[in-house]
């Protein structure tokens, strides 16, 4: 089976090279997303959320994927690849929630991103409490590391 993903935006933020690992809230920096022209009717009443998901191409894996990996919140735990967030995927789509500070035209602006400038955009979704909250979720290896 044959999957084709086609971009209808760009993501941009200040980073070129490396997202640094940091608090993205305060992060120093201008950063949006930017949809194609041909999808910005797709935002209508996006601005009346407060989050929302970026679904997006890791277009710059910095290494090869590995099964095992030793993410940077684990203080040196070994864990598999699917338990952690390494942007170092078998198939690398990255997935993260930000902020909207306002919209203008095609772009919504955001908090920070982890993610490199020029990015493709994949999708959005809003993110929308009380469906994407679980009450119940746990912290899992992070909790023990």
């Amino acid at each position: 089976m044959e999957i084709k993903l086609i971009p209808i935006g760009t993501i941009h933020t200040p980073y070129c090279e490396n997202a640094p690992f940091t608090d993205y809230e305060d992060a120093e920096g201008e950063f949006y997303v930017e949809v194609n022209n041909e999808y910005s009717a797709g935002l209508y009443l996006l601005d009346e959320m407060t989050y929302f998901y970026i679904i997006f191409y890791i277009h710059k894996p910095d290494k090869r994927p590995m099964l095992r990996v030793f993410p940077r919140r684990g203080n040196g735990k070994e864990v598999g690849l699917f338990a952690s967030r390494s942007p170092n995927r078998f198939n690398p789509i990255g997935l993260t929630i930000a902020k909207i500070k306002r919209i203008e035209g095609n772009r919504i602006y955001t908090s920070g991103l982890d993610i490199l400038d020029g990015t493709p955009l994949l999708d959005i979704k809003p993110y929308i409490r009380d469906f994407d909250m679980k009450a119940d979720a746990n912290m899992g290896w992070i909790e023990t590391s």
